[in-house]
């Protein structure tokens, strides 16, 4: 059978009674706006108590890791201009199992992360709203009114979103300035305000945990990559292709909203770490980088620095109009992110629908062109997530790791579909698409492993309880799913079971709490095993792949039990 000129079923007859409202600019802002989102209000103190002035390390080397993986996914992209493309590319590389799994991971990151960024928001807003929040052990939990308020804004994310695609670019176009405008004023605020040099060498204190550029070593750099919001500030990057579907030439806009989207945030968070580090005053490190918490707020009462760390520094350097901003702002970007991340949690749970591992009804669009029933369920779903989780911090180990799971998947079914489709139109093509494919694998798989065992057995877990739901699905419906086709997803088990092993024998210097892992793997000699571990498992997805016909019949396969061009609904 040649390997002709597939016609692109996957951009154009799926998803076509998706409306294509985003432009260049809407699709770039709308990757910046949600890299740009709570992260940056939190990522600079939790990173700096983690790795000291080595977080500057951090923050780029986590903004390459991403970039790498950001890459596969311009090739992919713009390949098939599909909407939930996250979920969709391994499906047609390796089919319905492995797409499932995928999906079911993407889908708790991203529905969680809007619950998450919803609480941000509020955690700020409880400096001059104190009936929000309480701390409960240092922690801070939602009030009953809070909680309240919160599903509030969860409601009115949806409600933006059912509208139409059209009004959610619009707001978020405006919304973005008004991020990027207040972000470059707190670097330059501080940059000019207090500088202090001897901050990068560990200060003027004597105590040995403040001394040197990296007091932690280098456990301490890449720890706080996976756990203090570093990667997690990135992921943002994704929007540029689970949007694709719904962009005006997707073979330009997509790759310059992906690779664009993490260059232009890179260099603002660098750049904000430097002036965080730089701002702090000679008090902060008088119990050593782990303390800075409790150390630089002076006069300041400690709850303030809890809920507004960056607030709190402002008003520390009387710097009272920039605390200000930072409080509005504090509630209009991780706003703004959760608006974005309702938009896509929908695109997700529609291409689960799409592929036909999860309910038909998840794909119905309305008159606008909007997944109207997947927006109803994503609305439902960030009011559960709302309940156990206690403060910002605690969730964003676990929503990284499992985001960055999922984004594994994609420099493995960029392999796979080189081989599967060679002559496919590929308006962006990856240069030694090998090795970047490896390292974006390998980037991928080192987080997930730098975020601790006490994460990533959580993790594997809501993995194992996603493959209860596939269970009860297939008994319920068995004769409207289709071929889960195991041989070709069976490479996800083993990288899934691998993780897990590996993370359960490793060790981890700089986080401090021991959750069961039995410390026989040293951290460097981990390093190594993953990236041999990296490489098998790619070969062998890549020697699993899909036969190129089964590849052309999922970019032309209908929805499962396919609605009307337009629906009734909201």
């Amino acid at each position: 059978m040649p390997h002709t000129q597939a016609p692109n079923h996957a951009g154009d007859a799926d998803d076509k009674r998706l409306n294509r409202h985003i432009g260049i600019v809407g699709l770039l802002f709308t990757a910046v706006g949600s890299i740009i989102g709570s992260g940056w209000l939190f990522g600079a103190l939790n990173a700096a108590e983690i790795a000291g002035p080595a977080s500057i390390l951090a923050w780029a080397l986590g903004g390459i890791m991403i970039a790498f993986l950001a890459l596969c996914y311009a090739e992919l992209g713009t390949m098939f201009p599909v909407s939930g493309g996250v979920v969709r590319f391994p499906h047609f590389a390796f089919g319905s199992f492995a797409s499932y799994t995928l999906g079911w991971i993407t889908w708790l990151a991203v529905a969680s992360t809007t619950s998450i960024e919803v609480l941000a928001a509020l955690q700020y807003s409880t400096n001059y709203l104190p009936w929000l929040e309480r701390l409960e052990d240092g922690v801070p939990v939602l009030t009953g009114p809070g909680f309240a308020v919160a599903v509030g804004m969860l409601a009115l994310f949806s409600l933006v979103n059912v509208i139409g695609i059209r009004w959610f670019a619009r707001l978020n176009n405006v919304l973005v300035w008004w991020k990027l405008v207040i972000i470059l004023g707190v670097i330059a605020a501080f940059l000019f305000t207090a500088f202090e040099g001897a901050n990068f060498n560990g200060g003027i204190s004597d105590h040995s945990d403040a001394g040197g550029f990296m007091p932690f070593g280098w456990s301490g750099v890449f720890a706080s990559i996976a756990t203090a919001g570093i990667v997690f500030s990135y992921l943002g990057f994704r929007q540029g292709v689970e949007l694709a579907g719904e962009t005006r030439n997707p073979q330009r806009n997509v790759p310059i909203a992906v690779i664009g989207s993490v260059l232009i945030t890179g260099v603002i968070y660098v750049a904000l770490q430097v002036a965080f580090i730089g701002a702090l005053p000679k008090e902060a490190l008088g119990h050593g980088w782990a303390h800075i918490g409790t150390s630089f707020t002076g006069g300041l009462d400690h709850i303030a620095a809890t809920y507004g760390p960056l607030a709190a520094l402002s008003l520390n350097l009387g710097l009272v109009w920039l605390a200000v901003l930072l409080y509005i702002d504090a509630f209009v970007s991780p706003a703004d992110t959760g608006l974005i991340y309702t938009t896509v949690t929908a695109r997700i749970s529609y291409a689960m629908g799409r592929n036909g591992n999860a309910p038909a009804a998840l794909a119905r669009v309305n008159r606008r062109g909007v997944p109207w029933v997947s927006v109803i369920v994503t609305f439902m779903a960030g009011i559960v997530f709302l309940l156990p989780f206690p403060g910002w911090q605690k969730l964003v180990g676990f929503v990284t790791s499992a985001t960055v799971l999922s984004f594994g998947s994609g420099p493995l079914a960029l392999l796979a579909l080189r081989r599967q489709l060679p002559d496919h139109k590929r308006p962006f093509r990856l240069p030694a698409v090998k090795v970047f494919a490896y390292l974006g694998f390998l980037s991928s798989n080192l987080i997930v492993y730098w975020s601790g065992w006490d994460i990533v057995w959580k993790l594997m877990l809501a993995v194992l309880i996603g493959y209860v739901v596939l269970a009860l699905h297939e008994g319920i419906r068995h004769r409207h799913t289709p071929n889960l086709e195991l041989r070709s997803g069976s490479w996800v088990l083993v990288w899934l079971a691998g993780l897990t092993v590996i993370s359960w024998l490793g060790e981890y210097p700089a986080l401090s709490r021991h959750a069961g892992n039995t410390g026989q793997i040293g951290y460097g000699w981990a390093i190594a095993v993953i990236a041999v571990f990296s490489l098998l498992v790619m070969a062998m997805a890549t020697a699993l792949r899909l036969p190129p016909g089964r590849v052309h019949d999922h970019l032309r396969e209908p929805v499962p039990d396919r609605p009307a061009m337009h629906e009734p609904g909201p």
